[in-house]
């Protein structure tokens, strides 16, 4: 079981599409559906913030499946360790719609992340996921 399917933390996000939650929100990246998606709305930076409040946890891998011509180029997963937000690794993804595994080397457990998609494949800046998990 994931650490997101476990513990149902608090998702943000940066954006989404034409504020059409009820099509394109959140809640879809991590609805184990390969259907449905999040849609961020364009521009860059897009951001994803996971809160697992009282839960530290000490994730492994990043999984992310993103539409190919919408993925995010210049990427980074940030951790909130002791009152500071500390950079965890920057990632590259492929610009294709394979679910893509990146390795976190965490040296402490945390509470909170942050996805950060510098740019995009998009020429708008717009992300599309269709899962995310830790």
């Amino acid at each position: 079981m994931s650490l997101i399917e476990l513990h149902e933390p608090i998702i943000k996000v940066s954006s989404t599409y034409q504020r059409d939650i009820k099509n394109f929100g959140k809640q879809f990246m991590t609805d184990n559906n390969d259907e449905t998606c999040w849609n961020s709305d364009q521009g860059s930076p897009q951001s994803i913030l996971i809160n697992f409040e009282e839960n530290e946890v000490s994730p492994k891998t990043l999984l992310c499946m993103f539409q190919g011509g919408f993925a995010g180029k210049d990427c980074e997963i940030k951790g909130f360790i002791n009152d500071a937000w500390v950079t965890i690794c920057e990632f590259y993804p492929e610009d294709n719609n394979a679910l893509q595994s990146f390795p976190l080397n965490m040296n402490e457990s945390c509470s909170k992340f942050k996805i950060i998609f510098k740019s995009s494949t998009d020429f708008y800046g717009r992300i599309i996921i269709y899962k995310l998990d830790l």
